[in-house]
């Protein structure tokens, strides 16, 4: 098979992968509570040890793809996220569950900042937020035809559902050796380098040397911890504030795995329609105007989880879900695409995207804990409602790089390499 365009494999990942991996979790809640028998404490567990090890491993993956292959870090990545969401889904054991978590935890790690690196270098910063919420669009797609696809599978058996989205991505890992293409990458000459680990320890000190100097860089990494620590207490905790707090709607009685389809089916629609409206505003934006959209999403998705968290009615609180989710979702791509735009020295890309998504992990794995303990202490509406305070640092940074207009002097140009 021919290779393809950069953007043609692109935009079928964002639409495969988001079909495996809905397949896979929409019903992974379901399927610890009711086959595997898992209390709270060990629920918020599952994403402690899914998070911490992307922490662990965020950045040295990340330096595997700019010294090394962006297209080669992520095949290796989806291959081992798929081995993880089978071990999950073909075990009843808590510890054999959490193993599978970490293997897809480290299998994330490869494609996180190398997807964004690889399709930046091949087709241009200013080509690439128009492409990255195409890419969100076909995401919502696929993500409705897997909550479909896992709805039917989970009715018959639930850790079949889990195991298909596994099997899934690793069939794109596959299609993508032969036909995805690597032309803006130029990996070093063997004469160049003096080692495996000298070149990952010479692009970590480039890379973070990068960040250090980068004022801005360092502020949205800021943002990246505290908006991690608000989004784990969600994550973790809608589901039950739902069943124990609100209740289903009264409509018809249908399963809770179906309703939990319905909730994100909803949030996939949602998304999309919001996702062509921004597209418009993308595509040659400057900095100035992404932080503005930036802080107005941050904004929302406060307002919307505290609505969320203290209606007593089914309709009230789904609606504040899915403005939640319709918010958090096109914060992606504008977030993506400010972070490119301040990324001046394509051969650290990778490696300072990954270091963001280590912020966001800190904040999961420091956040999630805190707030799942004040859950235990007070309600799960205290602890919804502390997630949305900490969005507040986060919109305060927001503030700051809206007086820079989005930049930073310290940008302008990359750092030296030391000789």
């Amino acid at each position: 098979m021919a290779r393809l365009t950069a953007t043609t494999v692109y935009l079928a990942s964002e639409l495969w992968l988001e079909l495996a991996w809905k397949i896979s979790f929409t019903v992974t809640a379901v399927y610890f509570v009711t086959e595997v028998g898992l209390n709270p404490f060990q629920l918020v567990l599952v994403g402690t040890v899914l998070e911490l090890t992307i922490l662990v491993f965020e950045v040295p993956t990340g330096v595997v793809a700019d010294t090394y292959s962006r297209r080669l870090s992520l095949i290796i990545g989806w291959v081992v996220m798929g081995l993880g969401m089978i071990i999950v889904g073909a075990s009843h054991s808590f510890p054999v569950i959490l193993g599978g978590y970490a293997t897809w935890g480290f299998g994330y790690t490869f494609t996180s900042g190398a997807d964004q690196a690889w399709i930046t270098d091949e087709v241009g910063v200013a080509r690439v937020g128009r492409l990255f919420v195409r890419g969100q669009q076909l995401g919502y797609v696929g993500g409705l035809a897997g909550i479909g696809v896992s709805v039917a599978v989970a009715s018959v058996d639930l850790s079949s559902a889990i195991m298909l989205g596994g099997v899934l991505a690793i069939g794109f890992a596959v299609f993508a050796a032969v036909t995805m293409p690597e032309h803006g990458f130029a990996r070093r000459a063997r004469a160049e380098r003096a080692g495996a680990l000298r070149d990952l320890r010479t692009t970590t000190a480039r890379g973070a040397r990068y960040v250090r100097t980068s004022p801005l860089l360092l502020l949205i990494f800021g943002i990246a911890f505290f908006a991690g620590a608000s989004t784990e207490s969600f994550d973790r905790l809608w589901q039950a504030h739902i069943i124990d707090d609100i209740g289903l709607p009264g409509l018809g009685s249908l399963d809770p795995v179906v309703w939990f389809g319905v909730f994100g089916a909803g949030s996939m629609l949602i998304g999309l329609a919001g996702s062509q409206v921004l597209i418009r505003y993308v595509e040659g934006t400057d900095r100035a105007r992404l932080t503005r959209l930036l802080f107005v999403f941050t904004l929302v998705q406060a307002v919307a989880v505290l609505g969320f968290a203290f209606t007593g009615r089914p309709w009230p609180a789904l609606t504040a879900f899915w403005l939640y989710y319709l918010t958090r979702s096109l914060v992606d791509p504008v977030f993506m695409t400010w972070v490119n735009e301040n990324i001046t020295d394509s051969t650290v890309r990778a490696t300072v995207i990954s270091i963001s998504g280590q912020s966001d992990a800190i904040g999961q794995v420091t956040g999630g804990p805190a707030l799942g303990a004040v859950g235990t202490v007070f309600s799960l509406r205290a602890a919804l409602a502390a997630g949305a305070a900490l969005l507040v640092p986060a919109l305060a940074l927001y503030g700051r790089a809206m007086r820079h207009r989005g930049r930073s002097p310290g940008l302008d140009a990359a750092p030296a390499e030391d000789a």
